[in-house]
């Protein structure tokens, strides 16, 4: 299945008693690339977090938060930085005696110095938070990859509509290319009964040239070839996994067949249709940037 690499999902919810809050989004990358926000003291659950996303997500640069409050019945114990208080306390001390002020120093003043306290919570059951964690985050995901499901359906229409444009494209060169050998044989008649006059024109020798000619212009290998990459690229749009590195390597084959075709069909309608043609792939390029 086709899926874009923008998607955006949000849960909250409670699981495991905490509170748990969980956004994720994502835009198009060349490859996997997690960046996360995650509430402090729950650090741990970064290494759980990348593999199991990367396990869902193949390409694009994600981004993680997630918020995590502890059960209200979590112990917890304040510690109190004795030394760096007294430090505190002298140099509040010394302001007041050097420049005359009110000496008002009380423990509500210290409790501003946040530095001075160390808030110690009982150590939690890291598996525990992991499955909390887990329950609120899965349902975020679904929300975020239904939205890449249904960005990349639409992209999915667009490249197969380009693509049958370009099949339609490449019908009318097969078309054309034989007629540039029959004007290019009757000009050469026309030019050559001019120049000639009365003399008889060499029949065997008109023929060798037109046959030069048809085999310097001859695009029937580039268009079998772009039919090819044009059915690879629709199997392609059907199938179950990731392929937007491949489709990328396609685009850039089916470019290269179709500059080859303008480069040597000495035509001003093929060099119309290599136009439109790359037109089209070029569309379709910008489309795939964003196709995990």
């Amino acid at each position: 299945m086709i899926k874009s690499m923008t998607g955006y999902g949000r849960q909250e919810g409670v699981a495991g008693g905490r509170g748990i809050v969980v956004e994720i989004r994502s835009v198009n990358h060349r490859y996997f690339e997690l960046s996360s926000r995650i509430s402090r003291g729950y650090g741990f659950l970064e290494e759980k977090l990348k593999p199991y996303l990367q396990g869902k997500i193949s390409r694009g640069k994600v981004d993680l938060f997630l918020s995590v409050e502890a059960p209200e019945d979590t112990e917890a114990r304040v510690t109190i930085n004795h030394s760096l208080a007294a430090g505190y306390v002298s140099a509040l001390r010394e302001l007041s005696q050097k420049y005359g002020l009110l000496d008002d120093t009380t423990v509500s003043t210290l409790s501003r110095y946040s530095d001075i306290f160390t808030v110690r919570k009982s150590p939690e059951d890291e598996e525990q938070v992991w499955a909390a964690v887990r329950e609120v985050l899965d349902r975020a995901l679904e929300g975020f990859l239904e939205m890449r499901c249904r960005e990349g359906e639409r992209m999915k229409e667009d490249i197969a509509q380009r693509g049958r444009t370009i099949l339609r494209l490449v019908e009318q060169v097969e078309e054309r290319s034989p007629e540039t050998v029959k004007e290019y044989q009757k000009k050469m008649e026309a030019r050559l009964e001019e120049l000639l006059r009365d003399v008889p024109v060499d029949e065997q020798r008109l023929l060798t040239e037109a046959a030069v000619f048809a085999d310097k212009v001859a695009v029937a290998e580039e268009t079998v070839r772009l039919r090819s990459h044009l059915s690879q690229m629709d199997r392609m749009l059907a199938a179950e996994e990731p392929v937007g590195r491949k489709l990328d390597f396609l685009v850039q084959e089916m470019n290269r067949e179709a500059n080859t075709i303008g480069s040597k069909a000495m035509d001003s309608q093929i060099a119309y249709l290599v136009v439109d043609m790359k037109a089209e792939i070029e569309k379709i390029r910008e489309q795939i940037q964003n196709i995990e």
